[in-house]
């Protein structure tokens, strides 16, 4: 008794009368070539996909490196400082730093870069310390750049002498905190 098998077929012993006929069971074939070219395609699909996404990054292009003296007013200098333990102080010109929170610096450069005594020729400086989180001073830049745009806004309301609108001049700056500007945050 040899068997080979197939899906239905055979017959089941009978346990007792009935008038019912026994069915035939039909057996089936389920192809899977398909569904594994299927497979292979969402999985070819989504390693495409995946690979093609861009990683975020902020673009940011830094001017080469010149060590030259350049004469600032005092009242045309916001510094922004960040120390070590990531707390973050502000100061304009030589005035002692205050202590600021990351959500205000916003409205800080609006205020400051529109005020009409320094409008469109303030210099922000943001000094940052060596051991400062790089996430903070990438959050600081993004404040900085969403005030901009109400800053620009403003200055192109104006009208320069040929009847233009006023263009933005900005100025930034980034710095590594000095010694000096270390031990004067270290008392506030």
């Amino acid at each position: 008794m040899a068997g080979g098998g197939q899906l239905g077929g055979g017959s089941k012993p009978k346990r007792g009368k009935s008038n019912r006929k026994q069915t035939k069971r039909q057996g089936f074939h389920l192809d899977m070539t398909p569904l594994v070219d299927i497979t292979f395609l969402l999985l070819t699909f989504f390693m495409f996909t995946t690979t093609m996404a861009a990683p975020q990054v902020l673009d940011m292009t830094i001017p080469p490196e010149i060590d030259v003296e350049v004469e600032v007013r005092e009242s045309e200098l916001l510094s922004i400082y960040v120390r070590d333990d990531n707390k973050i102080f502000w100061a304009k010109g030589s005035e002692d730093p205050q202590s600021i929170v990351l959500k205000d610096i916003q409205a800080l450069s609006e205020r400051e870069n529109l005020d009409p005594a320094v409008r469109n020729k303030l210099i922000v400086a943001l000094k940052v310390s060596k051991d400062a989180s790089y996430g903070l001073i990438v959050q600081i830049l993004d404040k900085l750049n969403l005030a901009e745009g109400k800053i620009t806004e403003e200055i192109m309301k104006e009208l320069d002498e040929n009847g233009e609108p006023k263009k933005r001049e900005r100025r930034f700056t980034i710095a590594i905190l000095t010694d000096e500007e270390i031990e004067k945050l270290q008392g506030v």
